[in-house]
């Protein structure tokens, strides 16, 4: 009887053991939220292994989608907006400084059955703000609403590490717990006061999605 009251105990104890584990790395897709808890200041301390593969590829998925929409009869648009649509237009220091932006969504290339290979949306408000541990970027109005946090990655890019909000929704999304909402990115500043966001190969529709940000005033 003891022996097997020991057993239940040792059994009971890997069930509490196994439970802490599991919630130290939920709590750790969600730094920020414990005040008693470090934020992860690199972006591969947080990034999902699926998001690592596309950040790898962020470039050749770039080339993918001009090709795809310059084929379906949009190389005049892709020549228009000039250095965003680019690859390789990177310009030392990519952090945006905080404040109010107008941010639109340009999307390039088709996924599967989806037959449209350029779409340039008209601009919405967004917003970066600077706690000093964490750049964070929102997309304030709109349909499809992506909201992350920016992380330093070289002289001429950051990471971008968020989740898509959609519709009406108001319950916010963590990162990592979804990959269909889950979004990974190359910032990079283009210009005088011009940034944009790179997205390979979202979920849905496109090859490539672009945000570009310009200063509100």
């Amino acid at each position: 009887m003891l022996r097997r009251r020991h057993m239940a105990g040792l059994a009971m104890m890997g069930v509490l053991l196994s439970a802490c584990a599991y919630t130290q790395g939920v709590t750790g897709r969600e730094a920020g939220t414990n005040p008693d808890q470090a934020l992860p200041t690199h972006w591969r301390a947080v990034v999902t292994e699926d998001d690592r593969r596309r950040f790898s590829r962020w470039r050749r998925a770039f080339t993918e989608a001009l090709s795809d929409a310059a084929a379906a009869g949009h190389a005049n648009e892709i020549a228009a907006e000039g250095r965003l649509l680019q690859p390789d237009a990177g310009l030392a220091d990519p952090q945006p400084p905080a404040g109010d932006y107008r941010c639109r969504f340009i999307k390039l290339g088709s996924q599967g059955s989806v037959s449209l290979s350029y779409v340039a949306y008209p601009y919405f408000d967004c917003r970066v703000d600077d706690s000093g541990e964490l750049v964070r970027f929102s997309k304030l109005t709109g349909s499809q609403r992506p909201t992350g946090s920016f992380y330093p990655e070289s002289r001429l890019r950051m990471v971008f590490l968020g989740v898509l909000e959609l519709g009406d929704e108001t319950r916010a999304h963590v990162y990592g717990r979804d990959s269909a909402r889950d979004m990974v990115g190359a910032v990079e500043r283009i210009g005088e006061a011009q940034w944009r966001i790179v997205l390979p190969y979202p979920r849905y529709e496109s090859l490539l999605d672009v945000i570009e940000l310009v200063p509100a005033d």
